[in-house]
């Protein structure tokens, strides 16, 4: 998906099941970690991601996520000699604070390869960071095409910016078009009243949502904007039931998602709020004082509950001790944290069983290589560094909770 901070928190990732130990000095190889007494090498994987704040139930699921992949992967010896460390800084979902911690993260040498961020806006401040000193970054959640694939892509103009740049999350160019096509076909609203929050992430998705749900004859009887933050929608809500819209599109995050939905119900205008992955929260729904049966949102990928390729993962995250829950990207983390220990173990095998002096370059080079079968399906990535996976869901608010509608692999 996606996309507030004065101090940047910084936390080594520890959690309620067990902590990741620290090794010692190395003596060779340059961009690697410690060698401890046994002879193994550190290697961390950074995590930035919005561990406080509105957004921080996703953000935690992020942080815990790559934590038991790393967990994982030292349980296992994945990579033999290897012990894995995970280093999770806090953003706040504050593109300054992204940036920072971009920063420190470059500066210390064992870092070779970080997921995240949560948000789309945040890591246009990071990927400059990460690319200038060659450490690869995938994210689980950013959706916003320029990323990958430049601010001309929507003009046919593909150029990858940044070498570095991956994600395992699928693009808003995916989102919106299927999210406007269930709107349209399946559901059957033909007026929609369009709202943004002004911010990368949302105003991106609510575009690319528009123009696909004109193309298909759909009408956008109103626009409007709000502000992130801000919890008094009332004259938003009034414009919408003053259109006579059928329906509601929001490109934004949960947080003012969910009061934008309760505002508008409360006009009188009993329709269906529709937004992307940034509202699909179960805070979403918590957040509206009225009902809210029928809404909808699209999330990348399956419901992680139902893919046999996830039983193992949950089965091992609900015994890891972990206090909050994997969340909307849980699974997206784990394959994008399993993705750079791949990558890892590929640059030391090809160097005799020890990382290599230019381990990042190493690393990022592997990365674009990387085929497994992960949590969430196939995990391999383009030429662009976006997923080859393009599978979304629509989930509909029943009784109190979010239900998947439908599921489908998305081709453009």
């Amino acid at each position: 998906m996606r996309h507030r901070s004065l101090l940047i928190l910084t936390s080594v990732l520890t959690t309620g099941a067990l902590t990741l130990t620290a090794c010692g000095s190395r003596d060779e190889g340059g961009k690697g970690g410690g060698d401890d007494a046994g002879g193994t090498t550190t290697v961390v994987i950074g995590v930035d991601a919005p561990l406080t704040g509105s957004l921080s139930a996703l953000g935690q699921g992020i942080k815990n996520s790559v934590d038991l992949a790393a967990k994982t992967a030292n349980k296992n010896k994945e990579v033999p000699g290897i012990t894995f460390k995970v280093e999770a800084l806090d953003d706040q979902a504050v593109p300054a604070s992204g940036q920072a911690n971009a920063t420190k993260l470059v500066g210390k040498k064992e870092v070779l390869g970080v997921v995240g961020p949560l948000n789309s806006g945040v890591s246009q401040q990071m990927q400059g960071v990460f690319a200038a000193a060659g450490l690869a970054q995938v994210s689980p959640a950013n959706t916003n095409p320029s990323l990958s694939q430049g601010d001309n892509w929507g003009k046919g103009e593909f150029k990858r910016p940044f070498p570095t740049y991956f994600r395992t999350a699928a693009t808003d160019v995916v989102q919106g078009k299927f999210a406007a096509q269930y709107l349209f076909k399946d559901a059957g609203k033909k007026k929609v009243f369009v709202v943004d929050d002004k911010q990368t992430y949302g105003a991106g998705l609510a575009a690319i949502f528009t123009d696909e749900f004109k193309r298909l004859g759909g009408q956008v009887v109103g626009t409007d904007h709000v502000t992130v933050k801000e919890t008094d929608f009332s004259s938003t809500a009034d414009k919408v039931k003053a259109s006579g819209a059928d329906s509601v599109y929001f490109g934004g995050q949960y947080p003012e998602g969910g009061l934008l939905s309760d505002q508008v119900k409360k006009t009188g205008a009993k329709i269906p709020v529709m937004g992307g992955d940034g509202i699909y929260d179960p805070a979403f729904i918590s957040a509206s004082g009225e009902a809210n049966d029928g809404d909808l949102a699209t999330s990348i990928g399956y419901p992680v509950e139902k893919l046999d390729t996830a039983k193992k993962f949950i089965a091992d995250y609900n015994a890891g001790g972990y206090k909050d829950p994997y969340a909307a990207y849980g699974g997206y983390s784990y394959d994008a944290g399993w993705a750079i220990i791949q990558a890892v173990k590929a640059a030391v095998a090809a160097n005799n069983g020890k990382l290599p002096a230019d381990a990042r370059a190493k690393v990022t080079e592997a990365l674009g290589k990387v085929s497994f079968d992960g949590v969430t399906g196939k995990v391999s990535f383009d030429e662009f560094g976006d997923t080859t996976n393009k599978q979304l869901t629509v989930y509909k608010v029943e009784g109190g909770k979010w239900v998947d509608v439908k599921s489908d692999t998305f081709n453009q």
